[in-house]
């Protein structure tokens, strides 16, 4: 029942100007930071000066997106993971600015929502992707240069690690497309080679095979239709 009147609550809009009365507004678009900067600046025009802006950003820096605002004290990383209504973390990240009030503000609301709440600094990846997605990127090397199939790999991670999803599967969940983002900003902000996203992951986003969403990534999700006929550098 709380359920169904927490989702009753809910309004959907197309229309930007609709949140100038917002409180508290958390950002979840394309994992860009020129786009996402362009968003912010839009909403600082036109939200309250009181206004929280929030990025949900995985590994783009915070301080970085306040600085395209007047408000860098009132931007915050409050970075859920995916799928968010199942997935009861999420990662606080300060930026340069942010101010305690606006943290202490960040962390009630996660707190409302039943979530664990984990705090990092403004480093590229923060925590939780600054340690899965080389993890990732390595799963795709392993392919890449032939040492185990795919299914061999994801098996050996879920039955020799325990992990839910092996890391070919995740990566297809995720989106190979934000994967290849995050490796990307991990690999320009901090600057060794061990962060270079592998070449195959970048072929996989370059022929359009992002995951889940699309239908196939590593894997194929298709149903009742004809294969993708296979690549011999895929």
């Amino acid at each position: 029942a709380a359920w169904t009147e927490a989702l009753g609550r809910l309004e959907y809009t197309s229309n930007i100007e609709e949140l100038r009365s917002a409180d508290f507004i958390v950002e979840a678009i394309v994992e860009s930071e020129d786009v996402k900067k362009k968003l912010f600046i839009e909403l600082d025009k036109i939200t309250k000066s009181s206004a929280i802006l929030a990025s949900n950003t995985s590994s783009i820096s915070i301080t970085r997106l306040a600085s395209a605002t007047s408000r860098p004290c009132q931007v915050i990383g409050m970075h859920f993971m995916n799928p968010p209504p199942i997935m009861k973390l999420v990662e606080i990240v300060r930026g340069a600015d942010t101010s305690d009030e606006t943290f202490h503000a960040t962390k009630a609301l996660a707190e409302r929502f039943h979530k664990t709440i984990i705090c990092s600094q403004d480093h590229s990846g923060f925590i939780v992707n600054r340690i899965l997605m080389p993890m990732i990127n390595e799963a795709f090397f392993t392919l890449y240069t032939g040492v185990a199939t795919k299914e061999d790999i994801d098996t050996g991670m879920k039955l020799g690690t325990n992990h839910p999803m092996g890391p070919l599967e995740l990566a297809d969940f995720i989106g190979l497309d934000v994967c290849l983002s995050i490796m990307k900003v991990l690999h320009a902000g901090l600057g060794d080679s061990k962060y270079a996203p592998c070449p195959l992951l970048v072929q996989y986003v370059d022929a359009g095979r992002v995951g889940r969403k699309c239908g196939v990534g590593v894997y194929d999700y298709r149903k009742g239709s004809e294969p993708i006929k296979a690549s011999p550098r895929l």
